[in-house]
């Protein structure tokens, strides 16, 4: 459905009124929805992410200081054609000027100009010649996203329904539902640069648990399916960290992110540990999650106010019919009668090996068709198929001879795209002007020239998003080629293009533009790397072309975000650990390098004395760093889960009271499709060394949901 804005009153006028009435709305918002605090501490940096989201576009930006999100330094405009590379000219020498400007002031002997007068001002009382020096370390860029927000507000009304029944069932605020605007821009096929996606943002590794994620389907594209996991995950956070502060930022920073923060500050209160909490990983995104995610509340709420009239998308309406075997697509379509972009639509789980016919419609896959057809059971379109398109198994991916010809198709297409998108760009000779592409029969190649590897929106409404060193999302499992590359583009990569269209797209064609990833390891093409920050999350677009490649500007920004898995796995700095389930001295001696010997001489244990979950081992770090033993333990541990969550979900949970005579053995019998490892992630703090009468467990309820012939 086609949206329409119809402004209600003259726009200045208008933003006039939305001013006055903030802190009234802001009070509102706190009466209306206890649940969801609203500190009055936090109301500059709300204030901050209003602005961001209702009063400058993706043409515009702020030039701000990331601590105190008060001093916004200047408002950049970019015209709309503008390359990326211009916008960032801008950015880095308006950023030049303005720590230019803070060192004057910092070390001024006489009067200051009218510009570092009112520069000044913005620091008040704060505005000591340190402070503004370190200042000079902290400013940030900031994109606006009011286009986006707007577009947000107009698509959430397919959603709304949906979603407010899932929080509802889970027992959760209603105002959660505000949660996509922030992460997705209610966009269900958003997809960030470490492989987040959909309308909730999901990893696939925290996907998995809840949903189905594998070679032909993955539901976190499916808004439907993915709202039920969202809810399941916001309740688990809560269940674990008692505020909904805390649990909305651990979607972002991972839950054993937010309990050692909680640890390390001694306070479950959002104010300190935002304004005193200070790691790497606990960057920018991470410290303005909660905050970010009341602006959006504040503005869901009241969108009139800042957007005039807003007219939603309807609500989706489908018919469903079970898929009865293991069928391609192509018979099905047919048997459907139903136009294949519109079928595609309604069903975005579906991979796009699955629409290109690699791989089959998998047996008993729900699929979603227009409401104004027929309504058709399992058993009456396996009537309309023919016997011998139906598969009693899943088929391996096409041969190698027919899966070459698909590639070399796609890389003509994708050699073409970004061969136009460097015309457009006016990109470098050597990069317009790239030889033909070499492939044999399963894999393809193509000279690489000697310049950064290109990231591009090509010209058909593609996001190429990996680059040397950086894996592709999604494309574990897939039936891609291996080994190939095009411009320094896996094959994986490839798949990446074809997975999700232009990420974080919210209207309109993608600009043709080419995005340079430094091959010298900068984690930032788009910055000057003057922030100083170190922070992880800094990669900051100009332009929304460069956004949607990038993904949400407040999305996960690492490995460990989002993750359900409360243990802390990290190295202490005396040197020590706390055992966690499924591990042993062997494991540990492994991965430092050691014998288990010297492990068990080190911590003055017995021959055979076992460790024990939660209690303290030294660890002999002679031959490896603390950070490579924390890798190679949090990879076991994810492996140890992709294993189980390949052929279980969770589908709930249930309370037990531990009995007379219940130890951690006896439960684990009791329940013996939960392992100890997710047991223990359920129940963090509970002491199974000690498990006593009336202790009561929270238990995951699983699903089965692997089959004997895939």
């Amino acid at each position: 459905m086609n949206s329409t804005r119809i402004a209600a009153t003259p726009k200045g006028l208008r933003w006039l009124w939305a001013v006055l009435l903030l802190p009234l709305a802001l009070a509102r918002a706190l009466a209306s929805d206890p649940a969801l605090p609203y500190p009055p501490q936090l109301q500059r940096d709300v204030n901050f992410w209003v602005k961001v989201y209702t009063r400058i576009d993706t043409n515009s930006g702020y030039l701000h200081d990331q601590y105190d999100l008060a001093v916004i330094y200047g408002t950049l405009r970019f015209a709309p054609d503008s390359s990326p590379w211009a916008r960032q000219r801008l950015v880095n020498r308006a950023r030049d000027r303005y720590i230019a400007e803070l060192r004057r002031i910092a070390f001024a002997k006489g009067p200051l100009s009218p510009e570092e007068m009112r520069i000044k001002a913005l620091w008040g009382a704060d505005g000591t010649p340190a402070r503004l020096l370190r200042a000079t370390h902290d400013i940030r860029f900031q994109l606006g996203q009011s286009n986006r927000f707007e577009a947000g507000l107009i698509r959430a009304g397919a959603w709304q329904k949906v979603i407010a029944r899932a929080l509802r069932e889970e027992g959760l605020p209603a105002g959660l539902a505000a949660l996509p605007l922030v992460e997705s821009s209610y966009n269900p096929r958003a997809y960030s640069r470490v492989g987040a996606a959909g309308l909730w943002q999901f990893m696939s590794y925290t996907g998995r648990r809840y949903m189905q994620i594998d070679r032909a389907v993955d539901d976190r594209m499916d808004p439907f399916v993915a709202t039920k996991a969202a809810a399941q995950l916001l309740a688990y956070n809560y269940r674990i960290l008692g505020t909904w502060p805390l649990a909305i930022t651990a979607y972002n920073h991972g839950l054993a992110g937010m309990r050692r923060a909680v640890a390390r500050m001694g306070t479950t209160n959002i104010v300190t540990i935002v304004r005193h909490y200070h790691t790497r990983m606990f960057g920018f995104a991470s410290r303005n999650f909660y905050v970010s995610f009341l602006a959006a509340l504040e503005i869901d709420r009241d969108p009139q106010k800042y957007f005039g009239t807003i007219v939603p998308m309807q609500e989706e309406r489908f018919r469903e019919v079970r898929v009865p075997q293991y069928v391609d697509i192509g018979p099905l379509e047919h048997a459907l009668d139903i136009d294949p972009a519109r079928l595609r639509d309604l069903n975005p789980a579906l991979r796009p090996a699955v629409w290109r016919g690699w791989l089959a419609v998998p047996r008993g896959y729900e699929m979603r068709l227009p409401i104004s057809g027929p309504s058709l059971t399992a058993a009456m379109l396996a009537g309309r198929l023919h016997a011998q398109v139906l598969l009693a198994r899943a088929a391996t991916p096409r041969t190698a001879s027919a899966r070459g010809r698909l590639v070399r198709t796609e890389a003509h297409r994708l050699l073409a795209a970004v061969v136009k998108s460097a015309h457009a760009s006016n990109a470098t000779p050597a990069v317009a002007a790239a030889a033909p592409v070499y492939y044999s029969r399963v894999a393809f190649t193509a000279p690489v020239p000697a310049t950064p590897a290109i990231l591009a929106d090509a010209a058909e409404g593609a996001s190429v998003r990996a680059a040397p060193g950086i894996p592709a999302a999604g494309a574990r499992g897939d039936s891609w080629p291996h080994g190939g590359s095009v411009f320094g583009l896996t094959t994986h990569g490839l798949l990446a293009v074809e997975g999700g269209g232009t990420a974080q797209q919210t209207g309109g064609a993608p600009d043709s533009t080419l995005m340079m990833r430094s091959r010298g390891g900068n984690a930032n093409p788009f910055g000057s790397g003057r922030s100083g920050s170190g922070d992880a999350e800094d990669e900051q677009p100009v332009s929304a072309a460069q956004e949607a490649a990038l993904g949400p500007s407040l999305g996960p920004a690492d490995g460990s975000s989002q993750n359900e898995d409360p243990t802390d796995y990290s190295v202490a700095p005396d040197g020590t650990i706390t055992v966690a389930a499924a591990e042993s001295l062997g494991y540990y001696a492994e991965w430092l390098g050691v014998s288990a010997w010297d492990l068990r001489r080190l911590n003055h244990l017995r021959f055979r004395q076992p460790v024990r979950i939660g209690e303290r081992i030294r660890l002999d770090l002679r031959y490896v760093s603390p950070k490579a033993f924390e890798g190679e333990r949090v990879n076991y541990h994810r492996a140890l889960e992709a294993s189980y969550f390949a052929a279980h979900r969770i589908a709930g949970t249930q309370s037990y009271v531990a009995r007379s005579g219940d130890s951690l053995w006896t439960v684990t019998q009791r329940f013996s499709q939960v392992p100890l490892w997710l047991l223990r992630e359920y129940n963090p703090d509970t002491d199974f060394a000690d498990l006593r009468p009336g202790t009561q467990l929270v238990v995951p309820r699983v699903e089965d949901v692997s089959t004997a012939d895939d």
